[in-house]
């Protein structure tokens, strides 16, 4: 049975006018409330477009990547041509270990396309579950711990201009975004269920995964 909804917002819209010139919104719409009140978070997000430099560019550069290839380039190819436009030379990857070779892959395409490339895999350190409080029951899938930390720590240490998430652990990718001092994107999510394409569980909750909603 669905819950009531006391607080509406985007995900409960239907309309989506916000994406055309359009000024007849839900009642519940955040834009019809920004547009209707003087609003400091909306005035204060705007600047961040135009006040801070590297803000503005990467703006621009995603603008430019989904006007110019929309439908035409793959996931990868999109992620080459804005690190091209944003001027960036080195590419950090994190990679869950059970991805590697698809990182490999990835790094050799990226390298062909004139980036330095540097990688670091999820089990670096090698450090025993263990050693940070992690229940020994979780050794079942492996003894030593996922370390999305020292990954950001060591690409952080490369200089990388860039860095592009392969495949990490859902709350693992959460920690590395939170650690990357350089921007972040990413080439693959990981369901190992799915075959690393989540959002396929989405496409069949009236079906096959309607669990889901139960």
């Amino acid at each position: 049975m669905t819950k009531e909804i006391k607080c509406k917002s985007c995900i409960d819209c239907h309309v989506t006018n916000c994406e055309d010139e359009q000024s007849k919104y839900p009642e519940f719409c955040p834009t019809a409330k920004l547009l209707n009140e003087d609003s400091d978070i909306f005035e204060s997000a705007l600047d961040l477009y135009i006040e801070d430099y590297q803000n503005s560019t990467v703006t621009i550069a995603a603008a430019e990547v989904e006007a110019e290839n929309y439908c035409k380039m793959t996931r990868i190819e999109e992620i080459a041509e804005f690190a091209r436009k944003i001027g960036a030379k080195k590419l950090g990857i994190a990679t869950c270990v059970g991805l590697i070779s698809e990182a490999r892959t990835a790094a050799k395409i990226f390298r062909h396309k004139g980036f330095e490339v540097y990688g670091v895999a999820c089990k670096v350190g090698a450090v025993p579950k263990s050693a940070v409080g992690i229940d020994l029951t979780s050794q079942v899938v492996g003894k030593n711990m996922c370390n999305p930390i020292l990954q950001a720590k060591l690409l952080n240490e490369q200089g990388t201009d860039l860095n592009i998430v392969i495949g990490l652990c859902v709350g693992h990718d959460s920690l590395f975004y939170k650690y990357s001092e350089a921007l972040t994107t990413t080439l693959v999510t990981k369901d190992r269920v799915l075959c690393h394409n989540p959002v396929a569980a989405l496409y069949q909750t009236e079906s096959y995964y309607s669990k889901l909603l139960k």
